[in-house]
C-alpha cells in the first residue's frame, strides 16, 4: 500500500524487495540445478532477508554479494558443502542481478498483458455497439467534422493493439544474462561448455539465450520503451474521458466517479486523472532508461546499470497499477448517446463547413461520415486476430 501514490495494491507484489530476491536466488538455484547439485536454496530463506540484505548491499554495490554470502553459510550449515562451494561460481553479480530483474519485469509485464486484453475487448465491443453513435469531432479542441464514438474506441482498440504487440515482442526476447566477471564467459568455460550451460540455463528460467549484455543494454531499453507506449495508449484513452466527461460536454461517465471532499454534487473521473498521471509520469522513467544505457562503459558499467534498477522497478509497478486501472475504467465506461447525437445537431453548421467547401450538400451531420464503418471494420478484424 502507498499512500503516495492511489491503486498501488495493484501492485503489491510485483517489484517488490521480496519479489526481487525470489528470482535472484531462482536464478542461483537454476545455476546449480543445470551442473547437477541438488539443492533446495528457497528452503534456506528466512524471515526478514531482505531488508537484511537491503541494508548490507551498500558494501558491494548490489544485493547478490551479501546473498551469495549468505546462501553459503546456510548451506554448510544444512551439511550441504559441495553446493555451498559450487555456489554462484563462474557468475558475476552482474550475471544475477540482470536476470532476476529481467524475471521480475516478465512477472509485471504478463499482467499488463492480460490487462491490455482486457481493454482491447472492451474497446471492440464499444467500437460495435456505438459505430452509429455521431459526436462532433474535434481537432485542436475545436470542432472539425462528425465522427462516431464507435469510431473513437476503434482507435483507442488500435493504439493499445499496437501497445501488445510491442510489449509482447519485448517480454518474448528477454535473454538471459550469462558472461562471467567481464562478458568472456572465462569463469562459466570452468564450469562446463558454455554453449550447453547457456542453453540449459535459459531452458531453467524461460528466457531467451543471449550473448552477454552487460554494457549493451536493449533488452532493458526495448522493455522500458514498450512499457512507456502502453501507457501513451491509456494516456490517450484517458485524455478523451477526462474531455467527454466534462459537464458541458456530458458525452462520457465513469461508472463511478468519485466525490469531493467538499461539493457534493461532484462526481470526479478519478480512474482517469490517475491514468492520466501516470502516463505523464511514465515517459521520463524510460529517458532515465535510456541515459542509463548510454552511460555504459567498459565491460561492467560504473553507475549506468545501478541507475536502471529504480527506474525499472517503478516503470514496471506503474504499469502494473495504470493497465488495472485502464480496464476497470473502460469496463464500467458510460456513453451517452443522446446526448452526443444533440451535440452534433447543435454544432452542425461548424461539423458541415468541410462538406460545404467540397460541395456535398447536406444539413445532417450524419450524412458525412466518410469511411467511419470501414475503419472500425478494420480494428475489430485486426482484434480478432489477435486473439
Amino acid at each position: 500500500m502507498s499512500l503516495f501514490r492511489s491503486g498501488a495494491a495493484a501492485a503489491a507484489e510485483v517489484m517488490t524487495d521480496e519479489a526481487l530476491l525470489r528470482r535472484l536466488v531462482e536464478v542461483e538455484q537454476a545455476w546449480l540445478t543445470v551442473r547437477g547439485y541438488d539443492a533446495r536454496l528457497g528452503a534456506l530463506l528466512r524471515d526478514g532477508d531482505a531488508e537484511r540484505l537491503g541494508e548490507q548491499s551498500a558494501a558491494g554495490g548490489n544485493p547478490v554479494i551479501p546473498l551469495v554470502r549468505l546462501l553459503r553459510t546456510r548451506l554448510e550449515e544444512a551439511g550441504a558443502a559441495d553446493a555451498a562451494a559450487a555456489l554462484h561460481r563462474g557468475l558475476t553479480s552482474q550475471d544475477v542481478m540482470d536476470t532476476a530483474l529481467v524475471l521480475c519485469a516478465r512477472d509485471g509485464a504478463r499482467r499488463v498483458l492480460a490487462d491490455l486484453a482486457r481493454q482491447a475487448g472492451r474497446c471492440a465491443s464499444l467500437a460495435e455497439e456505438h459505430r452509429a453513435s455521431v459526436r462532433p469531432g474535434r481537432t485542436l479542441t475545436q470542432h472539425a467534422v462528425p465522427t462516431t464514438f464507435g469510431l473513437v474506441a476503434a482507435s483507442w482498440l488500435t493504439g493499445l493493439l499496437d501497445a501488445a504487440d510491442d510489449l509482447r515482442s519485448a517480454v518474448d526476447r528477454l535473454p538471459l544474462q550469462l558472461g562471467g566477471a567481464a562478458g568472456t564467459l572465462a569463469g562459466v568455460s570452468t564450469q562446463g561448455d558454455p554453449a550447453t550451460l547457456r542453453a540449459r540455463l535459459a531452458r531453467e528460467l524461460g528466457l531467451a539465450e543471449a550473448p552477454p549484455w552487460h554494457t549493451t543494454r536493449a533488452p532493458v531499453t526495448r522493455l522500458g520503451d514498450a512499457l512507456v507506449g502502453c501507457h501513451d495508449a491509456w494516456g490517450r484513452i484517458s485524455n478523451d474521458v477526462l474531455l467527454g466527461s466534462r459537464p458541458e460536454v456530458g458525452e462520457l461517465r465513469e461508472g463511478a466517479g468519485g466525490g469531493s471532499s467538499t461539493m457534493r454534487h461532484k462526481q470526479n473521473p478519478v480512474l482517469s486523472v490517475l491514468v492520466r498521471s501516470a502516463a505523464i509520469a511514465a515517459p521520463p522513467l524510460g529517458a532515465t532508461l535510456h541515459a542509463a544505457a548510454a552511460a555504459q562503459v567498459d565491460q561492467r558499467a560504473d553507475g549506468g546499470w545501478h541507475a536502471e534498477w529504480p527506474a525499472l522497478q517503478e516503470l514496471v509497478r506503474s504499469s502494473v497499477i495504470a493497465g488495472a486501472q485502464t480496464a476497470d475504467l473502460l469496463e464500467g465506461l458510460r456513453a451517452d448517446r443522446g446526448r452526443m447525437a444533440a451535440n452534433a445537431d447543435a454544432a452542425a453548421e461548424d461539423l458541415l463547413a468541410e462538406a460545404r467547401s467540397l460541395g456535398v450538400e447536406t444539413t445532417d451531420p450524419r450524412a458525412y461520415l466518410g469511411e467511419a464503418d470501414a475503419i472500425i471494420d478494420a480494428a475489430l478484424a485486426r482484434a480478432k486476430e489477435d486473439r
